[in-house]
């Protein structure tokens, strides 16, 4: 055990936990500090010497306190030596840039000053919250980077087709031939994003008709999928399917020209029956937004009470051809249905969720048999005999629940796959 050293007898030195307290006026200057610190002060001025009363600086790190005569009170107790204690260090270093009282270099005090200036500290300081913020940042990128990549090909598309129709000085009907120059670059785009990212197949192409038709499919978080079917279907046979989309698609700004020349429309009774009396094919998914919205990996039609495409078809007398892409749920999702988004979205007929992912998972394409035309049956009947033909595809090509590393995995299976 470290033995204590005891005081010397003083009658003005007091004991403490840190050293002695201040002598008083004409004390012997032999115990001037009472036990001396190895830093204290050389040069003391005795006892009744002439001059002013010398500042008591408090303890210092060795135990004892400094006495510096005729300089009153210095801050920091800098007699106290090399500071330890990075605060301290800093403080010191501050003092001597801008006092001087302790000659330093002017590159010291540059290098200070460039700290102070700095993030560095704060950096460190707050370095654990910048990596979450980082990661956090990071993966919202990971998880919308490719839908925002879609829209922004999308917007693309549209400003070169104005960009086209000022050049060419365009000002025909956008369905008529002259437009199909245009078609063709944007179908080629299209398709080679289409092979490059999902290896996207169209099987069925035979089961078309020749004449007009109305394709029924199973809408998915983004109807990708069908933008790749009309691209390649205007490549294969050079024809143009029409498409009915929702209302709200028309309020996006900047997207008119590009809606009608790839003939999306609004989808009304009069319009649909001229474009099928015109030999058109009209496509339309009853499900629309609701299904793209609330339907998960289980491929659940949600149509509602949604006939009036059946209705179409028997009063145009036309067939009914099913149609749906494989892992069109896996390549991109919705996050789960919530009570307040679903009530949002049936109060104001507008998508709040916005999809993610965007995994180059495999899609296929599969067009069903067609359902001709039957005088004798019923639009509720047809529109079950429509759900019951979509579901026979889905049951028959797609697994379910929906896997993402199965559809994965399925862009390296070259095996032709049976229609």
């Amino acid at each position: 055990m470290r033995c204590r050293r005891r005081l010397r007898a003083s009658p003005t030195a007091v004991p403490s936990r840190w050293g002695a307290a201040p002598p008083s006026r004409g004390a012997p200057p032999g115990n001037l500090w009472g036990r001396r610190s190895k830093n204290a002060a050389v040069g003391a001025e005795p006892a009744g010497a002439a001059g002013p009363r010398p500042a008591y600086l408090g303890p210092g790190r060795g135990g004892g306190g400094a006495l510096i005569p005729g300089r009153g009170r210095v801050r920091g107790a800098l007699v106290t030596g090399r500071r330890r204690r990075r605060g301290q260090y800093v403080i010191g270093r501050k003092e001597s840039c801008a006092s001087a009282q302790i000659l330093m270099t002017d590159l010291s005090c540059l290098a200070y000053v460039l700290e102070e200036w700095t993030v560095v500290e704060y950096l460190k300081k707050h370095l654990f919250h910048m990596v979450i913020v980082s990661l956090t940042i990071s993966a919202i990128l990971v998880f919308f980077i490719v839908p925002l990549t879609i829209l922004f090909f999308i917007y693309l598309t549209n400003i070169l087709l104005l960009i086209y129709q000022k050049n060419g000085e365009v000002k025909a009907d956008p369905l008529s031939d002259v437009w199909d120059s245009a078609r063709k670059t944007i179908a080629s785009f299209w398709d080679i994003y289409a092979r490059i990212w999902h290896g996207y197949e169209l099987h069925g192409v035979e089961n078309l008709p020749e004449g007009p038709g109305i394709l029924v499919y199973y809408h998915g978080a983004i109807p990708i999928d069908y933008l790749y079917f009309l691209s390649r279907l205007f490549l294969w046979k050079k024809r143009l399917c029409l498409s009915v989309a929702d209302h709200f698609v028309f309020r996006l700004p900047g997207l008119k020209l590009l809606l009608e020349v790839t003939g999306i429309m609004l989808g009304t009774r009069e319009e649909c029956l001229i474009a099928l009396k015109n030999g058109h094919l009209v496509s339309i998914s009853p499900g629309g937004v609701r299904e793209a919205l609330f339907s998960d990996e289980s491929y659940r039609l949600m149509w509602g009470n949604r006939k009036g495409f059946a209705q179409v078809a028997l009063d145009a007398k036309v067939p009914i051809i099913p149609m749906y892409t494989q892992n069109v749920r896996e390549g991109y999702r919705m996050f789960k249905e919530r009570r307040f988004f679903r009530q949002l979205y049936e109060s104001t007929r507008l998508p709040f969720t916005p999809p993610y992912g965007g995994l180059p998972v495999k899609f296929r394409t599969y067009i069903g048999e067609p359902i001709p035309y039957d005088p004798n049956i019923t639009t509720e009947e047809l529109v079950e005999k429509t759900k019951t033909a979509i579901q026979t595809l889905i049951s028959k090509h797609q697994t379910i629940p929906g896997s993402i590393w199965k559809a994965l995995l399925e862009r390296f299976d070259k095996r032709c796959k049976s229609d």
